[in-house]
């Protein structure tokens, strides 16, 4: 039986990986902290493994006492943080810590899939709405995309190193918090839009990321490749309100288009809040960035070449399924 470690097994994307790996059949490790939720990893197969990033010697010798992986998906980081510098050590120093130490112990895997984002490029052709390949140069404008950019610049600088990158957009679906967000304020009669410029938004399901990430792993010759993940579909910024509305059947609600200085200084204010408390915010100076750029198009052409990826959910149908579970589990 084939063995597979998903970190950040607990997360999102995480507990969707963990579900298709025992679905396949895997030998399945969860690597979780010792405070991770398992409310979504309560399958008697799964294995756990608490592993320490953050301090080698400890990670050195909890790798040494589990032995090699076929295969490892990272997943593991953070996406929100009360401290910034927080985003560089955990998205890059903790995953360059961990792949040092598995080469030096000699447990490299058969293929290692880092799950990135698309928020390492930023910015690129804010005015020709041109899709983003990955000739572009990278720019990020968040601390977020920088330190994944760090991230994959180490691990592409490695030889003979199976690894697959994979920059997904917007991930969405059931468990996911932050577009759950924009849902319950719908529910509430109001719908908050960023700027007056055309924005074009793309987006991809959960469980498409999961068909990449599998794919990542079977496809011979893809190692050393990083690869875009979308629905292959390019949206305005109210076709997502516009279809949980539908979903919601919500016939009034309150459209609201905030300018973006307006949005940038709410946004600061709110996280410099937070930051007293030392408390991390959905609204941030990153989360700003992330809202104030027009272009999220993005080229898929080479996942769906070299990987054989098919996008199985455009936005309508993945829309329905999510708020379909919201509902089911009472957040909305």
């Amino acid at each position: 039986m084939e063995s597979i470690l998903i970190t950040g097994a607990s997360g999102f994307v995480g507990s969707f990986l963990v579900e298709e790996a025992l679905r396949r059949g895997m030998e399945t490790w969860a690597g979780v902290r010792s405070t991770s939720s398992r409310r979504y990893l309560q399958d008697s197969r799964i294995h756990f493994l608490e592993l320490d990033f953050a301090h080698p010697d400890k990670l050195e010798a909890q790798l040494l006492a589990q032995g090699r992986f076929d295969y490892i998906i990272h997943c593991a980081g953070v996406t929100k943080c009360a401290d910034p510098a927080d985003f560089e050590r955990v998205n890059y120093g903790q995953t360059r810590c961990f792949v040092e130490t598995l080469i030096r112990l000699g447990q490299t895997p058969r293929r290692f899939v880092f799950v990135s984002t698309l928020s390492v490029f930023g910015p690129v052709h804010e005015d020709t709405y041109e899709p983003i390949k990955e000739t572009d140069t990278p720019q990020p404008n968040t601390a977020y995309g920088r330190s994944k950019l760090k991230a994959e610049r180490f691990l592409q600088g490695l030889t003979d190193f199976p690894c697959v990158i994979l920059r997904p957009t917007g991930i969405y679906g059931p468990r996911e918090r932050d577009y759950y967000l924009m849902a319950q304020s719908i529910e509430r009669h109001v719908d908050v839009a960023a700027g007056f410029r055309r924005q074009d938004l793309t987006f991809v399901y959960v469980q498409d990321v999961v068909q990449a990430a599998f794919l990542s792993l079977e496809k011979e010759g893809v190692a050393g490749r990083a690869y875009f993940l979308s629905d292959g579909q390019v949206y305005s910024s109210r076709t997502f309100s516009d279809l949980i509305i539908r979903e919601l059947g919500r016939p009034f609600v309150l459209r609201l288009t905030l300018p973006l200085c307006v949005l940038k200084a709410v946004s600061l204010f709110v996280g410099w809040l937070a930051g007293l408390r030392w408390k991390t915010s959905t609204l941030n100076r990153d989360k700003y960035h992330i809202m104030k750029q027009r272009n999220w198009q993005c080229d898929i052409a080479p996942a769906e070449r070299e990987l054989g990826y098919r996008p199985a959910y455009d936005l309508d149908k993945g829309v329905r399924e999510a708020v379909a579970w919201y509902k089911k589990e009472g957040w909305l």
